[in-house]
């Protein structure tokens, strides 16, 4: 059985409840990628936040990127899955909530992130094109 844990990108790097979308969309560009999570002062994942939620929900809004916290986009609860979760479950989650990235739990703590990426660089062609199929739709 392959696990979360065994596809995962490991300690993904956070952005804070209270830090600007200015300095999200900089941390994006500095690590290359299209979103983050957010976590709270007690270190725990809050909201996902990607570079589509900064320009379609809040610059287009005519919010200010400078003063706009991240928090202010993270909205309801995050998908997520367990460290020691089947990758099937982690390939039906995605399909599910039709989401490319999903943070992994242990312990209450973010520890990691299944991307799309991931299960392409992880598994079977036939695995990977099933799941952006699904996620697509």
């Amino acid at each position: 059985m392959t696990t979360a844990r065994e596809i995962m990108t490991p300690s993904p790097r956070c952005i804070g409840v209270n830090d600007s979308l200015r300095i999200a969309a900089s941390v994006m560009a500095d690590l290359d990628v299209g979103a983050l999570p957010i976590c709270g002062e007690d270190s725990r994942l809050k909201g996902m936040l990607t570079d589509r939620d900064i320009v379609v929900g809040a610059v287009a809004m005519g919010m200010d990127p400078e003063t706009t916290p991240a928090g202010a986009l993270a909205k309801g609860k995050p998908v997520t899955i367990a460290a020691d979760d089947d990758v099937r479950v982690v390939l039906e989650r995605m399909q599910k909530h039709q989401v490319r990235r999903l943070p992994v739990i242990e312990e209450h703590r973010l520890v990691g992130i299944v991307s799309q990426a991931d299960v392409a660089l992880s598994l079977s062609a036939a695995s990977t094109g099933k799941t952006v199929e699904g996620i697509s739709q």
